[in-house]
C-alpha cells in the first residue's frame, strides 16, 4: 500500500478533533460505509454521513483524538487512538479502514470509555 497510513491516520483524527465536517469528508469516498455503535445499519455515502456527523457534533462536547498505533492490513489499515472530552473522561477506540484511491471505503469503528482517574 502506497499511502502512509501514519500521517492518513494523523490527518484524519486531526479533522475528527476539529469537528471539521467538510475536511472530514474529503477523508471518505463518496460511497463509503461507515459504522459506529451509534448506526446500528451503518451509513451509505456522503449524503448520509455529513447529517451524522453534523449533529454528532453539535451534541458532543470538545474532543481530542491522539493516535496511538497504526497496523495495515489488506486493502487498508487498522487504527488505535485515545480522546480525551471536554469536561472530563476519555475514550480508547479503534478503526478499521479500507481505503481505495486515497479515500476511506470502509470504516468500522469500536470504542470504549476509559475508567475516570480522578478522585
Amino acid at each position: 500500500m502506497s499511502l502512509d497510513i501514519t500521517r492518513f491516520n494523523a490527518g484524519w483524527l486531526a479533522a475528527w478533533s476539529a469537528k471539521d465536517v467538510d475536511k472530514l469528508l474529503g477523508f471518505y469516498s463518496e460511497d463509503t460505509v461507515y459504522k459506529d455503535a451509534q448506526t446500528a445499519g451503518g451509513l451509505a455515502g456522503h449524503a448520509q454521513l455529513r447529517p451524522y456527523l453534523e449533529g454528532l457534533f453539535a451534541a458532543t462536547p470538545g474532543m481530542i483524538y491522539t493516535p496511538d498505533e497504526t497496523w495495515p492490513i489488506p486493502g487498508g489499515f487498522c487504527g488505535r487512538w485515545y480522546c480525551a472530552i471536554d469536561g472530563g473522561g476519555a475514550m480508547r477506540g479503534f478503526d478499521l479502514c479500507l481505503v481505495q484511491d486515497g479515500k476511506i471505503t470502509l470504516n468500522e469503528v469500536y470504542v470504549h470509555m476509559m475508567p475516570s482517574t480522578a478522585g
